[in-house]
């Protein structure tokens, strides 16, 4: 099977449905963005100090497979059967962070992203994130968007800061706090 198919060549793709549309849609942004943050959530499992979570980010994935189909779907054409996201997608990710939060101490300041390498990682995660989740929501105002979709990219992009702050307190890192100029 070949991978290329010349037919985006003039700019245009197909979305799940059969829908031609400009590969600069709002809905090929969205979905483009999940797909990206997916990329960089699969760098962060494969960081070694994220060994114990390499289940749960691949989890986070699959969800991530998940949303990405549906936002690659034509709401009123496509009639596939998509894989749906449920609120224990949800709840696990709160749960997650409740855990982490038991050995952090207490925020008290903006944390900058930095002091490892693969807590920047967790961090350019989680600004990825929180671009998907505004694209998700700007493309919501026009078209179907389930609103379990943007409940979930909203709290991976916090569960993804807490990892990052649990991440640096497992290295034994300091976290990188800003100090506003005065």
């Amino acid at each position: 099977m070949k991978i290329y198919t010349k037919t985006g060549d003039q700019g245009l793709t197909s979305l799940i449905g059969g829908t031609r549309v400009p590969k600069s849609s709002l809905r090929i942004e969205a979905y483009g963005t999940v797909d990206e943050l997916n990329a960089y959530i699969g760098l962060l499992r494969d960081q070694d100090i994220n060994a114990p979570r390499r289940p749960l980010l691949k989890e986070i994935q699959d969800r991530l497979f998940t949303i990405g189909s549906a936002l690659a779907a034509d709401p009123e054409k496509s009639r596939m059967k998509l894989p749906d996201l449920h609120d224990a997608d949800v709840t696990l990710l709160e749960d997650e962070m409740d855990r982490m939060n038991e050995a952090l101490p207490e925020l008290r300041a903006f944390i900058l992203p930095g002091g490892h390498p693969a807590v920047s990682q967790a961090h350019v995660a989680r600004c990825v994130c929180r671009r998907a989740e505004r694209l998700a929501v700007h493309l919501r105002e026009d078209s179907f968007v389930a609103d379990l979709v943007v409940m979930y990219l909203n709290r991976l992009s916090d569960y993804l800061f807490v990892l990052s702050r649990y991440m640096a307190h497992e290295l034994g890192v300091e976290e990188v706090t800003w100090k506003a100029r005065v």
